[in-house]
């Protein structure tokens, strides 16, 4: 015999598991709600005489029979259908204003960038740099990769120069490119390369001594591009004889050479002693201008107690932005900041002097001469192109200028005379390559730099975020 029981059916889960409720009946659902977005579709498909008719019947069919008679329900029933019509066929209309303006509107194109914007120019440049690369291998020297002179000299390749190549060298990290075509690395190499054998540099004219204005050019491009520091500072000592007054008298008089030297050291050797000694020898050689309210400025020469030099707007530049720079890095006293700021207000004077103005922003070219050491009846002589333009351009740029400005000839002649020259700065190049003129010496790589720094310099200034 088999006895069977009836068990519960078994649930799977916890035993104490309250029972699951019963879910009910499902709530009423919510009133639809139309949105004002949905109601003018919805309105526009009911059809004007459809809409019309419904409000028509549904208002006669409501309407009290006491309301004044048959008449007059008629003629409610008959103001609202209409007034019911107005709405649905004005809604119609709008729908369909709605679609054609939608169609009408094109999408948003991107907006080029703007032809000659700075961006094109910077690509431009760097095309000039990479076409007027240099890559020759020098026995002795090794592999050497820089730029001669001008950017028109490559074909057939020629050997680099220590000027052009430290030129390039700050023009390429100005442009930071983005890709490795050119590796400041192998440029900052080949300058260390083109080093003389009893130390420091020279210009291509100047046969086998180094000179003050090459060396420190080069030196300022090399701290510039991360070189070593030992090796920058083990190679200061060694050109140190070359800025002493002593030991270069003809060269350190001049304006050009004192302001390379300190332009470069205080990018390379920013506590060098002889810093303070080069400002003084440039803030001495100023000399007051009768024709321009007898403000300090400066000429080809550094004045002297012999005589005055001719003044001269590029060299004034000059002076102010080495002078300010020194500022910068070494501070200044009251007598020192008297003469920057007296070299700013003769350049500020220029548009309302005889000859001034448009006169300052021309570029000229002087010859620095020196005696040859091995034979002292001749002489060696460098000639010196001046970008006047942008020397100016850079000079009102300096921190002080503004300042200087307001106080004396006012704001709107100060921006008058910067704009004036950055628009001659960017009308002297074509496609980022900067023109002296059409020779083949006509492009030359320190100009492209010049130009360059100054209108980037002057976007910054003007730009407002």
């Amino acid at each position: 015999m088999v006895l069977r029981q009836d068990l519960p059916p078994q649930r799977s889960g916890a035993a104490d598991r309250a029972p699951v409720a019963d879910p009910g009946p499902p709530p009423e659902a919510a009133p639809r709600v139309l949105s004002p977005a949905r109601l003018l579709p919805w309105l526009a498909r009911l059809g004007v005489p459809a809409a019309a008719f419904a409000v028509f019947q549904t208002l006669l069919g409501i309407l009290p029979q006491n309301l004044a008679g048959e008449a007059a329900r008629y003629c409610v029933a008959a103001t609202a259908g209409a007034g019911v019509g107005i709405v649905v066929w004005l809604a119609a209309a709008l729908l369909r204003a709605r679609a054609a303006a939608a169609s009408a509107v094109p999408p948003p194109a991107p907006v080029p960038a703007p032809a000659g914007s700075l961006p094109e120019l910077v690509d431009g440049t760097y095309q000039a740099l990479r076409r007027g690369l240099t890559v020759i291998e020098v026995p002795g020297r090794g592999p050497l990769t820089g730029w001669p002179h001008s950017l028109a000299e490559s074909e057939p390749p020629v050997h680099p120069t220590a000027f052009g190549t430290a030129y390039g060298l700050h023009l390429l990290l100005d442009i930071a490119p983005c890709d490795g075509r050119i590796r400041a690395g192998e440029v900052a190499e080949t300058l260390w390369r083109l080093r003389l054998p009893g130390g420091g540099w020279a210009a291509r004219s100047q046969g086998s001594g180094a000179r003050p204005e090459v060396s420190a050019i080069v030196l300022g491009a090399l701290a510039r591009a991360g070189a070593d520091p030992r090796l920058l500072e083990a190679e200061i000592r060694s050109c140190e004889v070359l800025w002493d007054p002593d030991h270069d008298a003809s060269g350190l008089a001049n304006t050009y050479v004192v302001t390379n030297v300190l332009r470069g050291l205080l990018r390379a050797a920013p506590g060098a002693a002889a810093l303070s000694g080069l400002r003084e020898v440039l803030v001495n050689g100023a000399t007051a201008d009768p024709a321009r309210d007898h403000h300090r400025c400066w000429g080809a020469a550094l004045a002297t107690g012999h005589g005055n030099p001719a003044p001269s707007a590029v060299h004034t530049a000059r002076a102010v932005v080495a002078l300010d720079r020194a500022a910068r890095v070494l501070g200044e006293d009251e007598r020192q900041r008297a003469v920057r700021e007296e070299g700013l207000r003769w350049l500020l004077a220029g548009p309302a002097a005889p000859g001034g103005g448009a006169s300052d922003l021309l570029n000229c070219q002087e010859e620095v001469r020196r005696p040859v050491q091995e034979d002292p009846l001749h002489q060696e002589l460098l000639s010196v192109r001046h970008f006047a333009a942008a020397w100016v351009a850079r000079a009102l740029m300096t921190d002080g200028a503004r300042q200087v400005a307001a106080e004396e000839v006012g704001l709107p002649v100060w921006e008058a005379r910067l704009t004036a020259a950055v628009a001659r700065v960017h009308g002297m190049q074509q496609g980022g390559v900067w023109r002296w003129d059409d020779g083949p010496m006509g492009h030359p790589v320190w100009m492209a730099y010049q130009g360059l720094s100054v209108l980037r310099r002057y976007a910054l200034m003007v730009y407002r975020p």
